[in-house]
């Protein structure tokens, strides 16, 4: 099969091409619970970015060359002894772990942090290539009304932003301000998200106007440039308090302490985004009483929720798409911010 290979790290970016398109073995079927699936479409994340700079070399055991391609949908083309869910030419859309069910964590559904797992595109080979083994614990069967080239990179990115958007709006109320920082290939959804989920007024800000555009046409009620005054222009919206809930998509530069800036006492800051840090002297902390909030990607039951959203009309995705031999062009679209919502390689 074709692939797109990553064969060796960049920290800058900088190379003309990030992966080489290949010829390379496809996968077959290893064990009764084993599903291949033909690529009808794969998210390009900014994570890709960062697994090509190296950032995950410490986090994951991975060894080059390897595949990316972490949100992934398609079509069943095999299926192991035991697999009874799913048959040949089902449309799914694939949650981006595997994992085996048995330990204690995916009992209690919470499959993230399973105590054994491979997560293609991330430590194993992933979904930028014409085929993908995954299991079939991870697979949904998608609707008539959601092609898998639509849906892809709802399997990371819009699965992360469901679950933290989630989280909020179980303590928003009408009346209270939720605000968004980033509305790129996640924040857009998350804006989605928190309109069909909860009855706050939402404030988006981001640097870019086309990003701000997007926001309004997801629903955001107030937009806010980036420009060095979001702090002061939010805290004006919210009547001096800050925002009740802060989801920060962007997680590195200033956006950390400008988050956090937008809280309100009490509230709760959601970061998604990675690349910063978070540095808060702990008598603020204890002052403010603000809860700080981690957000992995969502879990199985989650995607599940997330596609009756998207089968319904509620959440779309902003996409744009390219062959799988173009990957290097969307990889680098993507890190120079050229991509309107979410890019997605189609074979």
């Amino acid at each position: 099969m074709k692939a797109a290979v990553l064969h060796e790290y960049d920290e800058s970016l900088s190379r003309e091409q990030l992966v080489r398109y290949e010829e390379v073995a496809t996968p077959d079927i290893q064990g009764p619970n084993d599903v291949i699936v033909r690529v009808g479409g794969a998210g390009v994340c900014r994570t890709d970015l960062h697994v090509v700079e190296g950032i995950w070399r410490s986090k994951v055991d991975v060894t080059l060359p390897y595949i990316m391609g972490h949100e992934n949908a398609g079509w069943v083309e095999a299926v192991g002894r035991a697999v009874q869910s799913v048959k040949v030419g089902d449309p799914v859309i694939c949650h981006p772990l595997v994992t085996s069910g048995h330990c204690l964590a995916c009992r209690r559904g919470d499959d993230m942090h399973a105590s054994e797992s491979r997560f293609p595109g991330i430590n194993a080979n992933g979904g930028y290539a014409e085929y993908l083994s995954t299991g079939e614990r991870s697979l949904i069967k998608l609707p008539a009304s959601l092609a898998p080239k639509d849906v892809a990179p709802y399997t990371d990115a819009g699965l992360t932003a469901y679950r933290a958007a989630k989280k909020a709006s179980r303590h928003l109320l009408p009346g209270q301000f939720a605000v968004v920082i980033g509305a790129g290939g996640l924040g857009h959804i998350g804006i989605q998200v928190l309109n069909a989920l909860c009855a706050a007024e939402m404030i988006v800000v981001d640097r870019s106007e086309a990003a701000l555009q997007l926001a309004k046409e997801c629903g955001a009620h107030h937009t806010v440039q980036a420009s060095g005054d979001e702090v002061e222009r939010v805290l004006e919206l919210t009547r001096g308090n800050g925002a009740e809930a802060v989801i920060d998509f962007v997680g590195e530069g200033d956006a950390i302490a400008k988050g956090l800036a937008m809280t309100r006492s009490a509230g709760f800051y959601y970061i998604v985004g990675y690349g910063g840090k978070i540095e808060i002297p702990t008598i603020d902390m204890i002052t403010s009483e603000k809860t700080i909030v981690g957000n992995l990607v969502g879990t199985y039951p989650e995607l599940v929720e997330l596609m009756a959203l998207a089968d319904r009309g509620l959440v779309h995705l902003a996409t744009k798409e390219y062959r799988l031999s173009d990957a290097n062009q969307a990889l680098k679209d993507l890190h120079h911010g050229k991509i309107k919502g979410r890019a997605v390689l189609i074979p």
